[in-house]
């Protein structure tokens, strides 16, 4: 049986997100307003759409703060395929994206390698 599982990642900035959603190449769908789970839809504030699977992922604004939160039904294979164990590929997309644009902001120049264990990120001064 399927359930609904909560993704542990807060979301503060939604235009990182959809960044980080094109680099995993899944579609960021804003301001759709449910998502598809095993025989239901739930509501949400923006959705990601992804590829080769049936159910999608719910963003939704936290009860507990002023970000979203992101929630799944994992019975989709194709979701855990996607974002990986307990999204752990979306988690680490994120953060690189964000990691970035605040190192852009302050005026780094910032170089991304792929490493045998993810992903290594080199700021410098510019």
């Amino acid at each position: 049986m399927s359930h609904i599982s909560k993704i542990e990642l807060e979301i503060k900035d939604i235009d990182t997100l959809r960044k980080a959603c094109s680099r995993l190449g899944l579609e960021f769908m804003k301001e759709q307003k449910v998502f598809k789970w095993y025989g239901s839809r739930g509501e949400c504030d923006h959705a990601i759409k992804v590829p080769n699977a049936t159910y999608e992922i719910g963003v939704k604004k936290s009860q507990h703060g002023n970000g979203y939160e992101l929630v799944c039904d994992y019975y989709d294979k194709g979701i855990e395929k996607a974002i990986g164990k307990q999204g752990g590929l979306l988690k680490q997309a994120y953060a690189v994206e964000k990691t970035k644009a605040e190192a852009r902001r302050k005026g780094y120049t910032v170089i991304e390698k792929n490493v045998d264990t993810g992903i290594r990120l080199h700021l410098r001064v510019s």
